[in-house]
């Protein structure tokens, strides 16, 4: 089984990327043939800064060999490497109807949040197709909200295998991750860069432990009793450790008199469950930072076995619709 991801290099990873995302993703490198991309093409929709998007591929690339991403097992690789995306991108224009990209909220979402109206925003999903058809991937791991997009990826590979001939492109199963959690950030809304209410996935202890003391809580008094329901630290802290754990923390919310505990008692255990959680990633980061030559070595093999494959998906296309 041949399995694809793809993340976009938007900015520095929190912890929200790695349970949504990261974290499932190097799990995958146990169950199939895994290939996964740095979509830097699909970050110029949102990002016009050359240095912050050179810096942001190279430091996604670290994070996702640091979260445990093993060459040796899975090939990683920058989109922008593989110049076939594109053409195969076109080909799939040429069988998709406007309706279809009309009707994709991805868009039109972005739009309203003031990202410009550009052609590449609005056909985004044709190239998103393309990344994944282009590897034969039969299973997709997507978010629920790259659902729309998945399915549009499996419409065109139909249109084309129905009518250029049936096996000219696999059609893709998507794997719809309905469990994962969703991590709150530091206000309770879902975690995000865009809310600025993240807690990053590496970086300084003071630094770390700053951010996860500005969670919003309750105004109740260290001797008071303290709701359990909808509590931000609680629901953090169940990404981090055990039940039982977790149960303790439920409990000392509601002691009341000399028993109450602080808001600031439950962070700093939250802060350094945190810290324990990440401490091999962090480690393994600060070994990666120092050694750049390896892992642009890992981009560059990746970029080679990825070309290797997709060139053979492309000739055969192209031999379909009449280009060779």
């Amino acid at each position: 089984m041949r399995i694809l991801t793809g993340l976009q290099p938007s900015g520095k990873l929190h912890i929200g990327n790695y349970f949504g995302a990261m974290d499932p993703a190097v799990k995958l490198q146990d169950q199939g043939e895994a290939f996964y991309f740095l979509a830097d093409y699909h970050a110029m929709t949102s990002m016009t800064d050359p240095a912050t998007l050179r810096e942001n591929v190279k430091d996604l690339a670290i994070d996702f060999l640091a979260c445990g991403l093993d060459p040796e097992k899975a090939t990683i690789f920058r989109q922008s490497d593989i110049p076939e995306v594109n053409e195969l991108a076109w080909i799939l224009s040429t069988v998709c109807p406007m309706g279809l990209l009309q009707r994709c909220h991805s868009y039109k979402d972005k739009v309203e949040r003031g990202l410009d109206a550009n052609h590449a925003l609005f056909a985004y999903p044709a190239l998103m197709a393309a990344d994944i058809l282009l590897y034969d991937a039969n299973l997709v791991p997507v978010g629920k909200d790259q659902k729309q997009h998945l399915e549009v990826t499996r419409d065109l590979a139909g249109k084309v295998n129905d009518k250029f001939g049936e096996g000219t492109l696999v059609v893709p199963e998507a794997q719809i991750k309905e469990n994962t959690a969703v991590v709150p950030g530091l206000d309770g809304q879902k975690m995000s860069k865009s809310y600025g209410n993240t807690i990053p996935l590496t970086g300084g202890k003071k630094e770390i432990r700053k951010s996860i003391m500005k969670i919003i809580t309750t105004t109740h008094e260290v001797e008071e009793a303290k709701p359990t329901d909808g509590s931000t630290v609680i629901a953090l802290y169940k990404l981090f450790t055990d039940e039982a754990a977790v149960q303790t923390m439920i409990d000392e919310h509601g002691h009341s008199g000399e028993e109450g505990k602080g808001y600031g008692h439950f962070k700093q255990q939250l802060f350094e469950a945190y810290w324990d959680k990440f401490t091999a990633v962090r480690e393994k980061r600060e070994e990666l930072e120092n050694n750049l030559d390896y892992v642009q070595e890992v981009i560059a093999k990746g970029a080679e076995k990825a070309r290797e494959e997709s060139s053979k998906v492309l000739d055969r296309v192209r031999a379909a619709v009449g280009l060779r």
